[in-house]
């Protein structure tokens, strides 16, 4: 436990950290979109100059990492390579591409009394984001948040210090080279979890959101705790069904893809549901294909009936998101069971389908409450860039504000501004 000076020290910088953040609100909110591209555009060419610099500084938190023995997947998350490290930067272009969402007029209407009156969007006001392991949300974070004329307060994890760093000082000179506040991209240079909870209180009132990004035990600590409103999800549990009429080979390379692209996002499928009526068919080569890419299947009693030897799937595993070359399968009584099944063990985040029945789809699609739901597709396609936000700060499973990949619009707020020419309420 840190001692009581301590403790008002890390107190006293995060309230310094919470004002400087508010006092860069107002002249981000008015900055021009030019502006704003400008520093973008710097932010991502900074990046790509200093590739080498952010290696670096990426191979000593890998070191450190490496030395506490973490998983496979948790290493995934945390190491960076020139490739990973260009495509940071390129979602920092497509960011800056995007229209600007501030000011934008979301609707508008005239009432019988003459009043014209618009919604218009406006920034959230200052985001805290708490993450881990992920290096790359720290350019991801500060990118989106700018673009919607948000300061943010970055906060990584200590695995991820030295990366999230050296990733922060290319932001840092992207808005100087705009002209932009300086405080409008801070990073909490410290790693005592006393930070951590000093934003959940929300800094004195100067944080108007917390975005989590990390494991269960993260997301769930800022859910119980924070005291301003959590954009969030706790888990990704996220399954695949396949019915009777889907195409084998489709659904081979779409199962196979949503598994083991990249076992360690929140994205990656971990529970197969297969339709009874086409066991025949798609057992066998399904499990074949997984189990030929390197990956470990567990199946209920009857998916170990038509292919010996699987580790027995029991309840618990329809509740855990490995993040691993792992995957539970389990035979179902057509969309119905699938259904089911979804709504009972399910987080809320992605579910797909593979079927060629449209009655099928069209239930899926109906019936099953998840932020993402896909028709013919791989899970690993929840994700802000592949669905043209340029990138995204997170996923969101609640239904209040934001819902799915949140990205440059779901980071903004709204207005009403109303036109009259004299009017007086009778």
């Amino acid at each position: 436990m840190l001692d009581d000076p301590r403790k008002r020290e890390i107190q006293d910088l995060m309230a310094t950290i919470g004002r400087q953040a508010k006092a860069s609100a107002r002249p981000l909110a008015t900055a021009s979109p030019e502006q704003k591209t400008a520093a973008l555009l710097a932010m991502a060419d900074a990046i790509l100059r200093r590739t080498a610099e952010i290696l670096a500084a990426n191979v000593l938190d890998l070191e450190n990492a490496r030395e506490t023995g973490v998983a496979a997947s948790f290493i995934d998350r945390l190491t960076l390579s020139e490739a990973r490290i260009a495509d940071m930067a390129s979602a920092i272009r497509d960011i800056a591409a995007l229209p600007d969402p501030v000011g934008d007029v979301i609707a508008e209407w005239d009432r019988p009394n003459g009043l014209r009156i618009q919604r218009v969007r406006t920034p959230l006001g200052v985001i805290g984001v708490i993450y881990e392991s992920r290096p790359n949300v720290t350019a991801d974070a500060g990118a989106l948040c700018l673009k919607a004329g948000n300061p943010v307060i970055l906060r990584g994890g200590s695995d991820s210090l030295h990366s999230s760093q050296a990733i922060h000082a290319c932001l840092l000179e992207g808005l100087a080279e705009a002209g932009l506040p300086e405080h409008a991209i801070q990073m909490v240079p410290v790693a005592d979890r006393a930070a951590v909870g000093a934003m959940l209180t929300g800094l004195n009132g100067t944080i108007d959101v917390i975005v989590p990004r990390g494991g269960k035990s993260l997301v769930a600590r800022v859910q119980n705790e924070a005291r301003v409103p959590v954009f969030a999800h706790l888990e990704g549990l996220c399954h695949v069904y396949v019915d009777a009429s889907a195409d084998l080979d489709m659904a081979r390379a779409i199962i196979v893809n949503a598994k083991m692209r990249r076992t360690g996002v929140c994205g990656s499928a971990e529970t197969l549901l297969i339709d009874k009526a086409g066991a025949a068919r798609f057992v066998e080569p399904l499990i074949a294909a997984l189990k030929a890419a390197g990956c470990e299947v567990r199946g209920d009693e009857t998916v170990r009936a038509i292919v010996p030897g699987l580790i027995a799937a029991t309840e618990e595993d329809w509740a855990t998101e490995y993040l691993d070359a792992i995957i539970a399968v389990r035979m179902v009584d057509g969309i119905s069971g699938a259904i089911e099944h979804i709504g009972l063990w399910s987080s809320s985040h992605t579910e797909a389908v593979i079927a060629e029945d449209p009655d099928v789809v069209g239930r899926f699609f109906t019936e099953i409450d998840s932020a993402i739901l896909l028709h013919n597709a791989s899970t690993q396609f929840a994700d802000g860039g592949e669905f043209g936000m340029g990138g995204e700060i997170g996923i969101s499973t609640g239904k209040m504000h934001a819902r799915g990949p949140v990205g440059v619009e779901q980071l903004t707020s709204f207005q009403y501004r109303v036109h009259g020419t004299g009017q007086v309420r009778p």
